[in-house]
C-alpha cells in the first residue's frame, strides 16, 4: 500500500499526549476523557499515540506497518472519497473480504460519516450473501477482491438497494465495467484531492464526527444462523465503547500489547478484539498475509493478545502432536517427560500457588528444553492474555495449554451481548466454568435453568425483526441466552448445553448432546461429533475425522487412501475411533450425570460436515436439526440394529456446482463401562 501523501493532520511533531489544535478546534476536547465513538477514538489516538504502530500487515512475504497518525490519515482520505459516490449518513455499507487493513478502515471510514458497516462472512455461498446484503438494504459493498466482487455483482439483481460496489485488490477487474465499480485506491485518492483543493473538506470531516453520538447505530452482524435465517444484531457504540473498556480494564489491556487479526470479519469477537479493544486501548493489531500464512506469521508477530475458538486450539495441538510422532526417539522422550512434569506442576505455578523448590527448577529447565521451544512454534512465546470461548473446551485440550505457562481464560458471551457475559479473572481460573460475570454484567438463572444476563452491552435489537427481539430481549433488559447452566459454590458459571438441546433419554437420565460431543472432540483424531438420543433408549453419535491428523497416521503405517471418504471407513480407522469412544464413555461412566448417555453406538460419516452444505454455520457450529433431517436414514440405522447403511449425499462444490457421494457406511457397537449408580435425574433443562 502507497502512503504517499497521507500523513495526519492531527498534530504534527509534539510529544506524544500534546494537545492538539485540530481537537479543540472540532469542539471535541470535552470527550477526550471518553470518547463516544470510534472516529472519536482514531482522533484521540492520533494524538496519544501519534508514532506508535496501530496496524501491520503481511504483504508478499514482508510486514508493512502504519502508526495511528498515519491510519487516521488513510481513514479520512477513504471517508473523503466515499461521499464523493454518494455516501450519505444511515447508509448501510457491506464490508466483506479477509482480515486486511484497508477493510478495517472501512468501518472506521463509514462510521466517521454516520454510515452503519455490515461485514458478511466471506465464505458465505451466494444466496446467504445475497440474503443478508438483502436484509440489510446494503447501498455499497466494499471487498476484498474479484472473487467477491464476482459473487455480489451474481446477487445484484436480489439487492435492489445496492449501487456501487468497492474493492481492493485489482488483480482480474481491469476490463470490468467500471460504471458502478470502484477501486479502493481510487476513492483514497479522491478523497486526498479533495483535502487539497477544496477549502473546508478536513473541517467538514470533522464536523461530521462530531455528529456522532454513543446511541447510534455502529454496526450491525448478523448471527451465524444454527437454527435459521441470520438475524441482523444491531448493536450502537455504546455497546461496543463500553464492552472494550470493560474488557481493557478486566484484562489490564493497554496500548502496549499486539494481536492477530485472523477470524471473520462479520464475527462479533473479531469487531470487539481487534478493532473495538484496539481503538479504546490503543494497541496494534497485525492481519496475516493469508488464511494459509497464519502459523507462520502469529510466530513472527508473538501476539501478548490472543483469542482463538477451541477448534484452531484442537488443530493446533495435533499439530504438535503429529510432529512428535515424527520425532526422534530421544526428542519424544524428553517431550513426554517434561509434558507429564507440566501436567503436574505447571498450572499451580500459573495459578501462584505454592510449589516445591525442586519441582519449580524442574519447570524451569523443562522450560528451557521444551515449554519455550513449542510456545515459540505455536507463536504464542510473549502471550500475557489468551481467551478461547464459541464452544466448550476439553478440560484436558485447556490444562495442556496452561501447563505450558499460557495464561489461556474462557470466557462466555454473545453477539447480542457486545461478546462479554462472563470471563475468568486470573487467579481463579477452572477448565469447567466459563467464570464470573464480566465488570457491569448481571446474570440470574431461570426455573427452568435457563440463562439470562443484563448489561451495557446488551443489543438494540433484531433489524426488522421486532418479534424476535421481544422473545429474545425482556421490556427491563434482560436477554434470553437459550443456554443451560447454574453457578457453582464459587459463584463461577457453568454452562451445561443449549438449553432446547438439552434432553433426556427415555430412561430419564439427562441428555446433554454438547458435553458429549466436547468430550470426544478433545482427541486429535476426532474434528467433529454429532450425538443423538433425546427420547431415545441409548446416545449414539457420528463422528467426523481429522483429516491431518489420521492421514499422518496413515502415512507413517503405509496406510494407502485416495480421499477422506476412503480413509473414514478403513477399518483400522474405525478400530482407532473406537479406542477414542471407549475411553470417552470411560470417562463419562465416572460422572453421575452422564453416566447413563455413554455412546451405544457411532459411525464415521462418509463426508466432512461443510457449511456450503448447510451442515455448519460460517463459525463452524453444528446445525443440529438441519443435520438430523439430511441424514435421518443413517440416525435410524444407528437404532434399529443395522451393522451398515448405503447413502447418497448431495454436496455442493467450491465453484457453486453441485454433486452427489455415494458410500456405504458401516455401523460400530462401542464398549460401555458400569455406572456408578443411578443416573442423576433432575438438571437444568
Amino acid at each position: 500500500m502507497n502512503n504517499a501523501g497521507l500523513r495526519s493532520r492531527a498534530g504534527g511533531g509534539e510529544a506524544s499526549g500534546a494537545t492538539s489544535p485540530r481537537w479543540e478546534e472540532t469542539g471535541l476536547a470535552r470527550s477526550r476523557a471518553s470518547p463516544d465513538t470510534f472516529p472519536k477514538y482514531l482522533l484521540l489516538n492520533a494524538e496519544r499515540f501519534r508514532g506508535r504502530p496501530a496496524m501491520r500487515h503481511k504483504d508478499y512475504g514482508i510486514w508493512q506497518s502504519w502508526t495511528w497518525e498515519e491510519q487516521l490519515a488513510e481513514v479520512r482520505a477513504f471517508a473523503l472519497g466515499l461521499q464523493t459516490i454518494g455516501l450519505q449518513r444511515g447508509d448501510r455499507v457491506a464490508i466483506i473480504g479477509a482480515n486486511r487493513p484497508r477493510l478495517y478502515w472501512t468501518f472506521a471510514a463509514v462510521q466517521s460519516l454516520g454510515g452503519v458497516p455490515v461485514p458478511v462472512y466471506a465464505d458465505a455461498v451466494a444466496d446467504e450473501m445475497a440474503y443478508v446484503l438483502a436484509h440489510a438494504e446494503v447501498k455499497f459493498a466494499v471487498v476484498e477482491d474479484q472473487e467477491q466482487v464476482d459473487k455480489v455483482l451474481s446477487v445484484s439483481g436480489e439487492v435492489p438497494s445496492l449501487a456501487e460496489i468497492v474493492y481492493d485488490e485489482p488483480r482480474g477487474l481491469r476490463d470490468y465495467d467500471h460504471s458502478h465499480l470502484h477501486a479502493y485506491t481510487g476513492l483514497r485518492d479522491a478523497g486526498l484531492k479533495r483535502l487539497a483543493e477544496e477549502p473546508g473538506a478536513d473541517e467538514a470531516w470533522h464536523a461530521e464526527i462530531e455528529k456522532g453520538k454513543g446511541s447510534d447505530l455502529a454496526i450491525m452482524l448478523y448471527t451465524s444462523g444454527t437454527t435459521g435465517r441470520p438475524k441482523g444484531v444491531m448493536l450502537s457504540n455504546d455497546n461496543l465503547v463500553r464492552s472494550a473498556l470493560n474488557g481493557n480494564a478486566f484484562d489490564s489491556l493497554d496500548e502496549n500489547e499486539s494481536t492477530i487479526a485472523y477470524l471473520p470479519l462479520a464475527w462479533v469477537g473479531d469487531h470487539l478484539f481487534s478493532y473495538a479493544q484496539s481503538y479504546t486501548a490503543g494497541f496494534c493489531v497485525a492481519c496475516p498475509e493469508s488464511a494459509d500464512t497464519v502459523n507462520e506469521d502469529r510466530r513472527e508477530i508473538a501476539p501478548t493478545y490472543f483469542f482463538a475458538p477451541p477448534r484452531i486450539f484442537e488443530a493446533m495441538l495435533t499439530m504438535i502432536m503429529v510432529r512428535m510422532d515424527d520425532a526422534g526417539r530421544l526428542k519424544r522422550a524428553m517431550f513426554d517427560y517434561f509434558l507429564a512434569h507440566a501436567r503436574k506442576v505447571g498450572e499451580p505455578i500459573l495459578q501462584g500457588e505454592r510449589v516445591g523448590f525442586l519441582d519449580r527448577l524442574k519447570y524451569a529447565l523443562g522450560d528451557i528444553l521444551v515449554y519455550g521451544p513449542l510456545k515459540n512454534r505455536l507463536g504464542l512465546s510473549r502471550l500475557r492474555v489468551g481467551y478461547t470461548a464459541g464452544e466448550a473446551i476439553g478440560p484436558e485440550l485447556f490444562s495442556f495449554y496452561r501447563s505450558l505457562g499460557l495464561n489461556l481464560k474462557q470466557l462466555y458471551g454473545q453477539t447480542e451481548a457486545t461478546v462479554y457475559v462472563t470471563a475468568q479473572p486470573d487467579g481463579k481460573i477452572r477448565a469447567d466454568t466459563v467464570g464470573l460475570p464480566s465488570p457491569e454484567v448481571e446474570i440470574r438463572i431461570a426455573d427452568n435453568g435457563e440463562v439470562l444476563y443484563r448489561s451495557p452491552g446488551v443489543f438494540i435489537g433484531y433489524y426488522k425483526d421486532e418479534e424476535a427481539t421481544r422473545r429474545t430481549k425482556t421490556a427491563d433488559g434482560w436477554v434470553h441466552t437459550g443456554d443451560a447452566g447454574f453457578f457453582d459454590a464459587d459463584g463461577q458459571l457453568k454452562i451445561i448445553d443449549r438449553a432446547k438441546d438439552v434432553g433426556r433419554l427415555r430412561s430419564g437420565a439427562v441428555f446433554a448432546p454438547k458435553y458429549i460431543e466436547n468430550a470426544l472432540k478433545f482427541f486429535p483424531d476426532i474434528k467433529e461429533a454429532v450425538a443423538f438420543g433425546d427420547g431415545r433408549d441409548f446416545c449414539a453419535v457420528f463422528i467426523n475425522i481429522d483429516l491431518q491428523s489420521v492421514g499422518n497416521w496413515a502415512e507413517r503405517n503405509n496406510v494407502a487412501y485416495a480421499s477422506y471418504q476412503e480413509l473414514a471407513q478403513h477399518p483400522r480407522v474405525r478400530e482407532i475411533i473406537s479406542g477414542h469412544v471407549a475411553e470417552t464413555n470411560r470417562r463419562l461412566s465416572r460422572e453421575p450425570m452422564m453416566a447413563a448417555s455413554q455412546i451405544r453406538r457411532f459411525l464415521i460419516l462418509h463426508k466432512e460436515l461443510d457449511a456450503d452444505d448447510g451442515e455448519l454455520t460460517r463459525t463452524q457450529k453444528v446445525r443440529r436439526g438441519f443435520i438430523a433431517e439430511r441424514y435421518g436414514e443413517l440416525i435410524e440405522a444407528l437404532y434399529d440394529g443395522s451393522t451398515e447403511k448405503y447413502v447418497e449425499t448431495e454436496v455442493t462444490y467450491e465453484d457453486g456446482r453441485k454433486g452427489r457421494l455415494a458410500a456405504t457406511v458401516r455401523i460400530v457397537d462401542a464398549e460401555v463401562y458400569e455406572m456408578p449408580g443411578e443416573p442423576v435425574r433432575e438438571a437444568a433443562e
